[in-house]
């Protein structure tokens, strides 16, 4: 029987040779099934332009139905549509911008671990040192950076401690 080839855009297979596959891959069905298939995949902000530089299908406006489907150069979004995508659009671009603010991009790990290795050596010298640091920067020593807080699945010696520090109970059972 022979090799066959199976196309996953159209979910077909057929002999495989060279001008099968070649009338295959240049066939219109092939570009219609390529192009479902990754435009499940784009974004809100570029759906949102193509569909606000569309014109309304009238066919569809009137009967609720158009007989090219997806492959329509007319738009088939209502305006209440166009509307919940706009909102969609600007609460991912909100979210993006607020991931941003979080990770204050002028400040390193390596600025963050060299201040922490002066505040350690200022207090094993017992010196002011500490004191003076953090009223120059106003940082406290459980400012961490972002970009240490967001890896996932830490072990617990390297989370940081806990806002008011660990509950430790003192027991004299040892004497």
């Amino acid at each position: 029987m022979g090799k066959r080839y199976y196309c996953d855009y159209c979910d077909r297979s057929f002999q495989d040779n060279m001008h099968n596959r070649k009338k295959h891959l240049n066939g219109v069905q092939h570009h219609r099934a390529k192009k479902a298939w990754f435009d499940n995949f784009r974004d809100y902000a570029a759906i949102l332009y193509d569909e606000q530089t569309k014109k309304p299908c009238r066919k569809f406006l009137q009967k609720g139905i158009c007989d090219f489907g997806p492959n329509c150069r007319f738009s088939h979004m209502s305006e209440e549509e166009l509307f919940n995508l706009k909102r969609q659009v600007e609460d991912e671009r909100q979210h993006r911008e607020d991931s941003q603010d979080r990770i204050m991009p002028g400040r390193s790990v390596e600025d963050w671990l060299s201040r922490r290795e002066k505040k350690r050596t200022a207090l094993s010298s017992k010196g002011d040192l500490k004191n003076k640091e953090d009223s120059e920067e106003g940082q406290t020593d459980g400012d961490i950076p972002q970009q240490l807080l967001c890896i996932p699945d830490l072990p617990p010696s390297l989370l940081p401690p806990p806002p008011g520090g660990w509950n430790v109970k003192v027991s004299s059972d040892w004497g």
